[in-house]
């Protein structure tokens, strides 16, 4: 891993993902998970504060970057819940079938690279009946925007840590056999539009 992926760009993601209107997002999702709980791409541990703890038994957070990791000490130390690391990537989840009741996923799903791999491993993780809650940036409703995130993908790839600015989330969670719930959609304020498309909502 080079200089810039271990320690500048979890610095910049940090930045990114802990502006207001982001926590904003974040604060619509993560308070509705219960029981034993898979967080995907936990990051520097931003959605911490926002699980409430006599609804959780654990989580497992699952970052396989050291760098993200090493910014989310002071977080998760102060965690009031049991908090356990797994450091493997999305398309390897080290869990059991059936083993989680919620997956959190917030502004994960556009980095990993094998996004259905990663839809599919956690569809086999969540048990019956258990949701998937998801807060994620991706394809733009309109085609100018659209043309513009198309433009720009490969660049932003290549400085973002892997980030893509296009990916149709309700598409990827209906093809890994998810069922879709609620959805709702909106540009992010303050956030340029080409990565400010957000879908926020649950799936089964």
């Amino acid at each position: 891993m080079s200089f810039y992926e271990n320690r500048v760009l979890p610095h910049l993601i940090n930045l990114a993902c802990s502006s207001k209107p982001v926590l904003k997002q974040r604060e619509k999702v993560v308070p509705q998970a219960t029981g034993r709980v898979l967080e995907i791409g936990m990051g520097s541990g931003l959605n911490i504060p926002y699980y409430e703890p006599d609804k959780i038994e654990l989580v497992w957070g699952l970052e396989p970057s050291s760098g993200m990791r090493r910014k989310a000490r002071s977080r998760a130390d102060a965690a009031p819940f049991e908090l356990r690391w797994l450091d493997l990537p999305g398309e390897e989840i080290p869990l059991d079938n059936h083993s989680a009741d919620t997956i959190v996923l917030t502004y994960t799903l556009c980095t990993i690279p094998d996004s259905m791999a990663a839809l599919k491993q956690m569809r086999r993780v969540l048990r019956p009946g258990g949701k998937l809650l998801f807060s994620e940036h991706g394809k733009a409703p309109d085609a100018a925007v659209q043309k513009w995130q198309d433009r720009i993908n490969p660049y932003w790839k290549k400085m973002a840590g892997g980030c893509h600015l296009n990916r149709d989330i309700p598409r990827l969670l209906h093809e890994a056999g998810f069922t879709l719930g609620k959805i709702e959609t909106m540009y992010v304020p303050s956030t340029p539009k080409f990565a400010g498309f957000t879908y926020w909502g649950d799936a089964d």
